[in-house]
């Protein structure tokens, strides 16, 4: 028998051993907000501040078998879903989540890293696009990943091709002094977030803000609501940034204010 819980979000990432992003900032942020994480981890990387070095795709029997098995023991309303690593690990997780039509999904589509190295081939971004988003509640793709997903197209066009509900589109990555991230329902803007931009950059804001979202979402916080609050938590995250490697900062997931 299932057990009735509120309180936990499943993912889908990759494992980065320096601690910054991936699974590891997944499990830290939603543990912050008062959910239990439920970890299948998607890729193996050898990574570090600087770059990725190598990426190790997960089995896709593997993958199953462990959704299989929590499903028939933990209760879970809400998936967040990070790094993916080829087409057929993709087209499982599809496949996975269509058994559960009653789920939130949360959609951080990494495409490239931190340093802009390519981590998906256009085959999995087509499926991504195609099967993967529909089934998607709340997609958050930086302004790279928009245009990957929706290539040639401006930021509106862009969203109003995605069969997405909810699109929050973050901005830091092509912006120097201001950052405006903004929020679509049914491609209608619904949301203006406006920040300052920090100096230097950051591994795993991405996975930040993309967990808090799903923390409160599970928490049954409003969508518009609980992006905004997780805006704020990522933010604050960064400004306590801690520098352990010698390129990008770590975020420092402490409790939201």
């Amino acid at each position: 028998m299932t057990r009735l819980s509120a309180d936990t979000v499943l993912l889908f990432s990759g494992l980065d051993p320096s601690g910054a992003a991936g699974i590891v900032a997944d499990i830290e942020t939603i543990n912050q907000f008062g959910m239990t994480s439920l970890p299948i981890i998607t890729t193996l990387t050898v990574q570090n501040s600087q770059e990725v070095k190598l990426v190790e795709t997960t089995n896709q029997t593997l993958i199953e078998a462990q959704f299989q098995a929590l499903s028939e023991d933990i209760a879970f309303q809400t998936v967040k879903i990070g790094l993916l690593g080829s087409l057929g690990q993709i087209k499982t997780i599809i496949k996975l989540l269509n058994t559960r039509p009653e789920l939130s999904i949360i959609l951080d589509p990494v495409i490239t890293s931190g340093n802009d190295e390519a981590l998906l081939d256009e085959d999995v971004i087509n499926v991504m696009r195609n099967e993967l988003i529909p089934l998607v509640t709340i997609l958050t793709p930086n302004l790279t990943e928009l245009s990957r997903l929706a290539p040639g197209l401006d930021e509106q066009s862009a969203v109003s091709s995605l069969d997405c509900p909810w699109i929050l589109v973050t901005t830091a990555d092509n912006s120097e002094v201001d950052i405006e991230h903004r929020l679509y329902h049914h491609s209608e803007l619904v949301g203006q977030f406006p920040y300052k931009k920090l100096p230097g950059k950051y591994h795993g804001s991405g996975c930040t803000l993309s967990s808090a979202i799903s923390a409160l979402i599970a928490s049954d916080v409003p969508v518009k609501i609980a992006c905004k609050r997780a805006l704020d938590y990522t933010y604050q995250t960064l400004l306590s940034a801690k520098k352990l490697g010698k390129m990008q900062y770590h975020p420092n997931r402490t409790l939201p204010k």
